[in-house]
């Protein structure tokens, strides 16, 4: 456990820079793998191999799978915008955006977390929120406007991602409010199960004439996606939600996309334009706002780990 005053062990920290590296690396590796693959079946693959292994996982730790039946509309209602919703979005904003910006436009969901609790479930965000929101907007113009002004931008790709974004911060209010009993792992195999079924579906109809078996080095982007980004970093976090002080845990959520940002220069030979680091800079601070705790006494942690999905 963390220390009362908040220090890490050293396993939980090396954890947390595994985490943040696993999950910033994600947004390259599927930049590759919408290069390689079409991108609804690459996504289906990569759910599908992670619910097996994760459905494995939580067979060994005696993690219960069952669901009562009055609990299926519930984890239903969660995997649409959390996963279904997301994944569809973000991967298709992945064939028209650099993976660096994709990952800093995808990790703006706390900022429209906020707005849909202030506007839609009666939440009071304390005034620092609303400042976040408002940096956050002002990275998202700038972004926008030089895809805009660019002669090969894509602002409709834009427009997907800030959705994706919107889903997964919508999602998370649901979260809290449907089938909160279950244990998250539960949830989130079987989120899993019923988002592959849907991108399965939805790649047959549009992608069946494109589908083919990876080859050479997309089986190491396939093996990624499915083992590393969706299952073990799933476990990790699942380990670190009542761990982390909450600093911890809202420092790994900044840090992201900005390794999604710098691995994608290293890995795909990305070039960000001055509009891109100006942008990152700008999400990092606004992501503080939110995530950052303000110093008051910190709620006290639920008997179940929080809810929580990445890419």
């Amino acid at each position: 456990m963390a220390s009362a005053g908040g220090s890490l062990s050293r396993r939980d920290a090396a954890l947390r820079v595994l985490l943040t590296l696993a999950w910033g690396l994600t947004w390259p590796v599927m930049k590759l793998g919408v290069e390689a693959l079409p991108p609804l079946f690459f996504r289906a693959l990569s759910i599908g191999g992670g619910f097996v292994i994760l459905a494995i996982y939580a067979r060994l730790t005696s993690v219960r799978l069952a669901v009562a039946r009055e609990d299926w509309p519930d984890v239903a209602r969660l995997a649409i915008p959390n996963i279904i919703l997301w994944q569809i979005a973000a991967i298709q904003a992945l064939t028209m955006l650099p993976a660096g910006r994709s990952a800093m436009l995808g990790y703006t969901m706390p900022l429209w977390a906020a707005l849909i609790g202030a506007f839609w479930f009666g939440e009071h965000p304390p005034p620092r929120h609303w400042a976040g929101v408002a940096v956050a907007l002002l990275a998202t113009g700038l972004l926008l406007s030089s895809e805009m002004t660019a002669l090969a931008g894509h602002p409709a790709g834009m427009l997907l991602m800030l959705f994706a974004a919107a889903c997964w911060g919508y999602g998370s209010h649901q979260a809290r409010r449907r089938a909160t009993h279950l244990h998250a792992l539960t949830a989130i195999v079987w989120m899993f199960a019923i988002a592959f079924s849907v991108l399965l579906a939805a790649s047959a109809v549009f992608e069946l004439g494109r589908w083919h078996l990876p080859a050479g080095n997309q089986w190491y982007v396939i093996a990624y996606s499915m083992a590393i980004s969706t299952a073990l970093c799933h476990v990790i976090w699942l380990r670190l939600a009542r761990r982390l002080p909450p600093a911890a845990s809202g420092l790994s959520m900044m840090m992201i996309p900005v390794v999604g940002v710098f691995s994608s220069v290293l890995m795909l030979g990305e070039r960000p334009r001055w509009q891109d680091y100006v942008a990152l800079a700008l999400i990092v601070i606004s992501l503080a706002t939110v995530l950052l705790p303000s110093g008051r006494p910190s709620a006290p942690v639920a008997d179940e780990e929080p809810f929580h999905a990445e890419p």
